[in-house]
């Protein structure tokens, strides 16, 4: 397997808990960054300290 698959199967996983997207299931993406998802409030809430930088130093490029 490819690195080029392993993220793509990665951006399609909670950054939290890891689960997938499926039909029954949509993720929904961090709305100051765009890097990671989530399935649920909780899971985006306990994952804020470990993306907190990363999502800062995107924002500010987006924002540029």
């Amino acid at each position: 397997m490819s690195g080029n698959n392993v993220e793509a199967d990665a951006s399609r996983c909670c950054a939290s808990c890891g689960i997938a997207e499926v039909d029954e299931l949509k993720l929904t993406e961090c709305t100051d960054c765009d890097l990671v998802k989530y399935c649920s409030d909780a899971c985006q809430h306990d994952h804020k300290l470990q993306h907190e930088e990363a999502c800062k130093k995107r924002a500010a490029e987006l924002r540029d």
